[in-house]
């Protein structure tokens, strides 16, 4: 699942990044404020992910 996880937080930046930018291109801030929030979460969920592979490995080294 980690893997899946991974490239659905990407996707979601990704998307966060289109958005902030079409919401600049068109003078939309509604547009640009999802789409700051879409790549903060996204990258909230990221940062998760990397947590989890951290302590997996932790886990791992000590067995």
């Amino acid at each position: 699942m980690g893997f899946l996880d991974k490239l659905k937080n990407k996707t979601q930046q990704a998307k966060g990044r289109g958005k902030e930018e079409a919401g600049r291109q068109s003078g939309d801030p509604y547009l640009e404020a999802e789409g700051k929030s879409d790549r903060a979460t996204g990258g909230a969920k990221q940062v998760g992910e990397k947590a989890k592979d951290a302590a997996r490995e932790a886990k791992r080294a000590v067995e």
